[in-house]
């Protein structure tokens, strides 16, 4: 039986272990042990094992991971997601949607000094969603801005999908944080722009227009931000500036955040535990993933599977275009059912190959791969919001219970038209990720 041949049978097997609802990095081990033992054999098989766990959680890079994780949790902790929203709805409250504009803003804020889409989604949402409620917006609406703006902290760096991007990859972290900051705000703007228009639209689903802030009003919510504002400066311009390199800025940033935290009372009353718990099973759940996709993609190896696949692909004739669109619908397709880390680690040893050996645009072998990276994300945020999975739109559901998840899918709609016009700009003009690498990257 051909390598090939196994590795159908394997994927089958994996996709039946996610239906019967085992969890991914189990999934993923086991369905990559068998295959690894059905082509090699059962000793190799131990013969790898006894090295592959080590190998893997030795990697330097690695050590950034729990470190912005904790960032994140002390940032939750600390209070500084409603100084975020009062100081956008400071200045953009008054506009038709406009506090639901603030939310995703805010959103965008937050997701820059915690770097995860679910902790985002969940800790603006405690903040956000009562204000909502209470000026009368449509549970559509609210829910649905608060779930995109969630998406948010997947892409806005530091963000720990592009971590573990970068270290499947094998590329510079900060370069693909700074490839990653453009298209971020894109989305920021673009996400604000859907709330107008479809405040324009429908006016009912918007509450009625707040007073407008004075300057000073302004610029005191806008002072209440410098925790935020100096901690995402010394992380960012730290990386950028050689003064240490990401892991040592995530613990910088780690520190600062909890000093920020201990000072405003966030970690009294078990909020230090609560951070660290949230640490541990944030990192713990990443590291088993991890595990898991180190196995299958060994197997992925000795099976040859990918350089088939390569093989097959480039026999098709096919136009480079066509096929990275191919990959962008199984992505969105992957997104249904899987989350972004785990369609990371399951498909980028397979498909970044394929598009290193093809030509776009005459980038170079690095530059496709930042730009491969960039564009996996932001077609990865969409699965997010989007059923059956969706689960920012679940988180929000379970905060706020009143509030279907049907509803915010359907709320989500008009937002999914942009990102899939944002998908399309990022394909075919690379420059809007590569133009910050090539001018600052070195």
């Amino acid at each position: 039986m051909t390598g090939t041949t196994i590795g159908l049978i394997i994927t089958g097997l994996l996709l039946f272990l996610l239906v019967i609802r085992v969890h991914i990095g189990v999934a993923m081990f086991l369905a990559g042990a068998i295959g690894y033992a059905w082509v090699s054999g059962l000793d190799p098989l131990m013969a790898h094992l006894k090295h592959a766990v080590y190998g893997r959680f030795s990697v330097y890079d690695l050590s950034v991971v729990p470190l912005f994780l904790l960032m994140g949790q002390f940032a939750t902790q600390g209070g500084l997601s409603r100084a975020l929203f009062n100081a956008a709805n400071s200045f953009i409250g008054h506009w038709r949607g406009g506090m639901a504009m603030a939310g995703i803003a805010s959103c965008a804020g937050f997701g820059a000094i915690s770097g995860s889409s679910l902790a985002t989604a969940a800790t603006m949402s405690h903040v956000v969603l009562p204000e909502l409620r209470r000026h009368n917006y449509a549970p559509s609406l609210a829910g649905a801005s608060l779930a995109v703006g969630g998406t948010l902290g997947m892409l806005i760096p530091p963000s720990v999908p592009l971590v573990i991007y970068a270290i499947l990859a094998q590329q510079n972290i900060a370069k693909l944080f700074m490839a990653a900051f453009l298209p971020g705000i894109i989305a920021v703007v673009g996400y604000i722009v859907v709330v107008g228009l479809v405040c324009w639209i429908r006016p009912d689903l918007a509450g009625p227009r707040v007073e407008r802030h004075t300057w000073g009003r302004r610029l005191k919510t806008l002072a209440s931000t410098w925790p935020v504002l100096l901690i995402f400066g010394v992380v960012i311009f730290g990386i950028y500036a050689g003064l240490f390199t990401p892991t040592e800025a995530a613990a910088v940033g780690a520190v600062a955040t909890g000093v920020t935290a201990w000072r405003s009372g966030g970690l009294r009353n078990g909020g230090l535990q609560r951070s660290i718990l949230g640490t541990a099973v944030g990192t713990g759940m990443m590291f088993l993933i991890l595990v898991g996709a180190d196995m299958l993609n060994a197997f992925l190896a000795v099976s040859q599977i990918p350089a088939n696949f390569v093989i097959w692909v480039e026999s098709l004739g096919l136009s480079p275009l066509s096929v990275l669109f191919a990959i962008i619908v199984v992505y969105i397709l992957l997104g249904c059912v899987m989350d972004s880390l785990s369609m990371i680690l399951l498909t980028i040893p397979i498909f970044l190959p394929l598009i290193l050996g093809m030509d776009f645009w005459g980038l170079g072998m690095d530059e496709k791969a930042i730009w491969f990276g960039v564009l996996a994300l932001v077609v990865m945020e969409i699965g997010l919001i989007t059923p059956p999975v969706g689960m920012n739109v679940f988180i929000i559901h379970n905060i706020a219970r009143d509030i279907s998840a049907g509803t915010i899918f359907r709320g989500v709609m008009p937002f999914l038209t942009w990102d899939v016009l944002r998908i399309v700009l990022l394909a075919l003009f690379p420059s809007l990720s590569l133009v910050l690498v090539r001018t600052f990257g070195g």
